[in-house]
């Protein structure tokens, strides 16, 4: 039996599209590729060679520095109780909040939900925000970066819209036999939504664990400074002072620690948690994007 394939043909504008994006892909991951490379490099190579193209040298020394250092492990624990904390607080206040609000029979829905919408649009300013947040004991406190934030009004109205895509028969079967509405949103709601709550959970996580923004206003106290904020330290205004003796002495000596190499180990390590994750849930985005957002 003979098979006949058709060649398809490719048009101009296919060809153009394809070499515009390749073009914006390669420019935008060699940053990536780039900063891995300086993590990897080790003093020697560092300084016969000005521009890295190509893997020269595979040192760890960077990274195992970077990785016993006190400071930088103190930070990265910071940013990860921020994360989790700050995640779980939010899906929770986000997943009742928008349950309530898919329900037409909700008292006040309207006026919740114009008030939802006005902070997408309009704020107190900083100064205010600042004034109030620190009135009621939010400086140089963690709880900073995981209440003020802890709803997005953005996630709300989507997953709210989410939930009224699903079937009103399977609740109203489910109040029939008796459950109430704790039990229909965390045995019946919740399990049908996975896209839409493992979608905005990343979402929630990437906010947190790049926040730095609220740490560089309300924390002073190095102790509790999140991982961000070392970096911007660190890549910024690096000075030797932010380092353990041990790893500033290697350092200065620059025998064994390639300087620009420890910063960019700093940032690779950093990115990891985020770039493992998103594979993950990547699945989910399509899906709990757009189900939520055309519906009403």
């Amino acid at each position: 039996m003979s098979m006949s394939y058709k060649k398809k043909k490719i048009s101009l504008f296919e060809l153009i599209s394809f070499l515009i994006l390749t073009v914006i892909g390669v420019v935008t991951i060699f940053p990536f590729y780039n900063v891995l490379i300086l993590s990897l490099a080790n003093h020697g190579e560092a300084m016969r060679r000005s521009v890295y193209l190509l893997p020269y040298s595979f040192d760890l020394t960077s990274i195992k520095t970077i990785l016993s250092e006190p400071s930088f492990l103190r930070s990265v624990g910071v940013s990860a109780f921020v994360t989790v904390v700050g995640v779980l607080v939010s899906m929770t206040v986000t997943t009742m909040g928008a349950y309530a609000l898919s329900k037409k029979s909700l008292p006040g829905r309207n006026l919740i939900l114009g008030m939802v919408l006005f902070t997408m649009f309009f704020n107190g300013g900083l100064i205010p925000y600042y004034l109030v947040l620190k009135k009621i004991g939010f400086v140089n406190n963690l709880a900073v970066m995981i209440l003020p934030a802890a709803v997005s009004a953005f996630y709300l109205i989507v997953m709210k819209n989410f939930f009224r895509s699903i079937p009103e028969s399977l609740e109203e079967s489910a109040r029939i036999d008796g459950a109430g509405d704790f039990y229909i949103l965390y045995k019946i709601v919740i399990p049908l939504s996975t896209p839409i709550i493992a979608t905005f959970s990343l979402f929630y996580a990437v906010d947190r664990w790049n926040d730095w923004w609220s740490a560089l206003i309300f924390i002073s106290d190095q102790r509790i400074n999140p991982l961000q904020i070392f970096l911007r330290e660190m890549l910024v205004s690096f000075n030797n002072s932010m380092l353990s003796a041990a790893a500033a002495s290697a350092m200065e000596n620059k025998r064994t620690v390639y300087f620009e190499g420890a910063q960019m180990a700093a940032v690779v390590i950093s990115v990891l948690p985020i770039a493992v994750l998103y594979p993950c849930l990547q699945k989910y985005f399509v899906k709990g994007i757009l189900v939520g957002s055309v519906k009403e």
